[in-house]
């Protein structure tokens, strides 16, 4: 069964850390919405490296590839609806929004609520100290 993204792409009010955190530090964000999702932290500098070195041997490159690669890797793993073309629309037309929503993705999915059990004779103690 395929989900919708927790969050739209400009939903930035929903989560106003993630998107201050990619305002003020994109590149920074990318890194931790990297190492959150089990990359290393430092494969979206390929980003940010990547255009200079392909337009050095004359090759465009306008699709960040690290960016999509983990756009595409989170979509399948949590069995989110879209397509490879959106991806690529998404991650070319507005980056900082893309690592933004990702970043409040994997928040979503990693959180898990802790649930504490104690025994009903663990209360009664305490109440009769």
């Amino acid at each position: 069964m395929s989900e919708n993204w927790n969050s739209d792409l400009l939903s930035c009010c929903d989560d106003m850390k993630s998107c201050c955190y990619g305002l003020w530090c994109c590149p920074c964000l990318a890194c931790t919405v990297s190492g959150l999702f089990g990359q290393n932290r430092c494969l979206p500098l390929c980003d940010i490296c990547s255009p200079a070195v392909m337009s050095a041997f004359g090759i465009p490159l306008c699709v960040p590839p690290a960016g999509l690669a983990l756009r595409v890797g989170i979509r399948q793993k949590y069995e989110i609806k879209g397509s490879l073309c959106k991806d690529i629309a998404t991650s070319c037309i507005c980056v900082w929004c893309s690592w933004c929503q990702l970043h409040r993705e994997l928040k979503y999915r990693n959180h898990t609520p802790a649930v504490v059990n104690q025994p009903k004779n663990f209360i009664v103690a305490i109440i009769s100290i």
